[in-house]
């Protein structure tokens, strides 16, 4: 019996690590607004005047 209530404790614990991990609470963040800008660049979805005005306002 012991055995079970451990296992749901474990179970509820890692979903709730997931789902916070997955919101970009835990570890780390993610992308910086300049990396995300560079990647549309580099993909050909901005203009280098849009780049150009776009890093201006982020930095």
């Amino acid at each position: 019996m012991t055995i079970f209530w451990l296992a749901v404790i474990f179970v509820i614990g890692y979903v709730i690590y997931m789902l916070l991990k997955n919101a970009n609470i835990i570890g780390g963040g993610g992308e910086s607004a300049l990396d995300i800008l560079k990647k549309r660049y580099a993909k050909g979805e901005i203009t280098n005047e849009q780049f150009e005005e776009m890093k201006k306002g982020i930095l």
